[in-house]
């Protein structure tokens, strides 16, 4: 027994020398910095039996919450360095040159971090429920929370506006702040009051190196001291150069040989056609396909294969008629559905090869740049912390998108400012500016390709799409769409037209937002009541069913509302028959709902609904009410009606329509049996014994024979 106290006491005894040793260790590890040439004391550390002194040691307290294995953290450390270094060392405003009042103490303000990972109790009684976290503290009591990466203007914008809280009029209305990890201030080095930090210093070395190597390089540039540099290191071998494609301008034959060698085997995009010699379609597409591979010369390989000379090819394609049209790149591939017009053909093939030559990497000019160009745009956000299996998802997108939208990815911090952006990586699409967010946050989800496609067409038409052959059942199908029958040979009354119909969109979509939160709301607010009624009652059953309940708001029995345009002059004789509109009268605007073939054309009033904002927006409430406020008009006659609904109602229903037909037959049946049994079934008269024989014979009535 005192063997065992006497380890035990050893034991504890080790483990406190190696605790002050560790101790220690990070004292010393802790080094002051410079900034502007100033001493910097190190960032302090706050622990849970200093808190109660180091609240009260200022006003303010600006505190990061970290961990050091967070690579978020280990992302936003030098924004939070600097930002230290940057105040702490800037000279308070209206106070002398020379004057001993520092920042910290001019303002009353000071900066600290917490490890969580050592003080996670103390952590979580903060309310710390991600890393990293910074909290600003008033007199030791939480003000404002920030969660998540920001950078240095976010924290500087908090830290002004707190300074000019506690003294008025003495911070700059312009500020320039310094880049992460940078050692001084913008213009500093210049100005003499900073020395260059150690990537400058060992840049400069680095050139004085190459200039001594090569004596005869050019002072002024570093192209050629670079080579001398390097040449030491081992010659890597040049890329070999890729082919230019489309060489002779024609669509070639393949065959399955060389179709396996030239598309699937290789990363080089193809436009390939699969037709039948027979096919009527096919001939009368032949000549637009020739001149698309003379447009296409030296820009994208086009091809064909006679899927009669090779059927097993066209079998493993699994065509599904003639003619079908396919665009490759390496083993990936997407049908083309559009029109079989020349400049439709010479369209889709430039989108092509824009899209198939990968996800581009954008900052936040580029990508204003790219939004004068595209109305829809998805942006997919990450930073260092992405994996390589985030990214072959990513890769897996880009076909399915030609033609319809563009996909970008950035690490822009000026791009995650404008989109709010704080969790990575996360994709969005910007309509016009206006973001859509792809909700899905877990890894599995972010790299299910077919789950984000399917959310990916249903965002990838503009806020107010024009109405195509191509898109039209796309816009239509399933949707109540607010269309604009618009003049487009008209320019001026055009542009307004569109102009009013996207304020429309744009206003009534931030409302469907704010209904969508509102609902929300209420949902989450009525589970929090039944956990406080579980509570209140000791109901530890009630109390798991209540916090189980799901707050699922992606099915929503309101019917989706969507805008577009449609050409009324091209579009005039299909408008005419079945709106009985013509566009000559004046630009229109109707509500249709497609599903149930019907229509509305006019406001509550009976006036004519037109391309302004406010006609629409004060019918769209009318109609989309339950039932509508205003009377339809039908795209089709009464009598097809009928058909219709029973139609639709089969197939909406088909259990309920299957029971109804199986009960209306057996009705049937049963009526059809007793008519017939009663038609059947004949009447016993006495005079009917006179002309039948006796049962025994001869035998009479009286038991004689005769």
């Amino acid at each position: 027994m005192r063997l065992l106290n006497l380890s035990l006491f050893f034991g504890a005894a080790a483990l406190a020398v190696a605790a002050s040793s560790k101790d220690s260790d990070d004292d010393s590890a802790r080094e002051n910095t410079y900034f502007n040439q100033k001493k910097v004391a190190p960032l302090p550390e706050v622990t849970p039996d200093t808190w109660e002194k180091d609240s009260k040691a200022s006003k303010w307290l600006l505190l990061k919450l970290y961990s050091p294995w967070c690579v978020h953290c280990q992302d936003y450390a030098p924004t939070f360095q600097t930002l230290y270094e940057f105040y702490t060392t800037s000279s308070p405003a209206g106070t002398a040159a020379d004057s001993d009042a520092d920042f910290t103490s001019f303002y009353d303000f000071r900066f600290a971090s917490v490890s969580c990972p050592v003080y996670y109790e103390f952590c979580s009684k903060m309310g710390v429920t991600s890393y990293p976290t910074t909290i600003l503290y008033k007199d030791g009591e939480p003000v404002q929370t920030l969660k998540g990466v920001k950078n240095m203007t976010v924290l500087s914008k908090l830290v002004e506006e707190t300074l000019e809280q506690t003294k008025p009029g003495t911070r700059p209305k312009t500020l320039e702040l310094p880049l992460a990890g940078a050692n001084s201030s913008p213009g500093a080095l210049e100005a003499g009051l900073a020395k260059p930090s150690k990537s400058e210093q060992a840049a400069a070395k680095e050139k004085n190196t190459a200039a001594k190597a090569d004596p005869s390089a050019d002072a002024v540039g570093t192209a050629n001291a670079k080579p001398a540099a390097t040449a030491s290191r081992t010659p890597k071998k040049a890329p070999k150069p890729a082919a230019t494609p489309n060489l002779l301008g024609v669509s070639v034959p393949l065959t399955a040989e060389t179709f396996q060698s030239n598309v699937t085997m290789t990363q080089e995009p193809w436009f390939i056609k699969f037709y039948a010699p027979w096919c009527h379609h096919c001939q009368a597409m032949a000549p637009n396909w020739e001149q698309l591979a003379k447009e296409m010369k030296g820009k994208l390989n086009i091809g064909e294969v006679n899927c009669d000379a090779e059927s097993r090819l066209c079998k493993d394609v699994r065509l599904r008629g003639y003619p079908s049209i396919l665009f490759f790149k390496g083993g990936e591939r997407v049908e083309y559905d559009g029109l079989r017009g020349l400049g439709d053909f010479v369209q889709y093939a430039e989108k092509a090869i824009d899209i198939s030559s990968g996800v581009p990497d954008v900052d936040a000019d580029s990508f204003k740049a790219l939004e004068e160009k595209e109305e829809v745009i998805f942006v997919y956000f990450y930073d260092h912390a992405t994996t390589s299996e985030d990214f072959m998802a990513l890769e897996r997108l880009p076909l399915s998108l030609i033609g319809h939208a563009k996909l970008v990815k950035t690490k822009d911090p000026a791009l995650y400012s404008r989109f709010k952006i704080t969790t990575w990586p996360r994709l969005l699409a910007s309509r016009e500016g206006r973001p859509t967010y792809y909700t899905p946050l877990t890894p599995g989800e972010m790299r299910n390709t077919r789950q984000v496609l399917n959310w990916m067409k249903s965002t990838w038409l503009p806020i107010v799409p024009e109405v195509t052959a191509s898109n039209a059942r796309e816009i239509m199908d399933g949707k109540i769409v607010v269309l604009g029958i618009l003049n487009r040979e008209d320019q001026e009354s055009f542009a307004s037209a569109r102009r009013e119909m996207k304020s429309a969109a744009n206003e009534w979509m931030d409302k469907q937002v704010q209904l969508f939160q509102l609902e929300r709301q209420e949902l989450r607010d009525a589970k929090q009541l039944r956990i406080e009624e579980a509570e209140d009652r000791g109901d530890q059953r009630g109390l798991r069913v209540a916090k189980s309940i799901r707050i699922n708001m992606d099915k929503s029995d309101r019917k989706q509302v969507a805008f577009a345009w449609v050409d009324g002059v091209f579009w005039q004789r299909w408008i005419r028959t079945t709106y009985g509109i013509d566009v000559k009268d004046g630009e229109r605007v109707i509500i249709n709902d497609e599903d149930n073939r019907r229509y509305w054309d006019q406001t509550i009033t009976g006036n004519y609904i037109v391309p302004s904002r406010t006609s629409i927006l004060e019918t769209i409430n009318k109609v989309t009410a339950s039932p509508p406020k205003i009377k339809p008009k039908l795209t089709i006659s009464s009598f097809e009606k009928i058909f219709f609904d029973i139609r639709v109602t089969f197939t909406e229903h088909p259990y309920l329509t299957m029971g109804c037909i199986l009960g209306l037959g057996l009705g049937l049946a049963s009526w059809f049996r007793g008519r017939l049994r009663r038609t059947t079934r004949g009447h016993f008269r006495l005079d009917d014994s006179s002309n039948k024989a006796p049962l025994l014979g001869g035998i009479n009535s009286n038991g004689k024979v005769d």
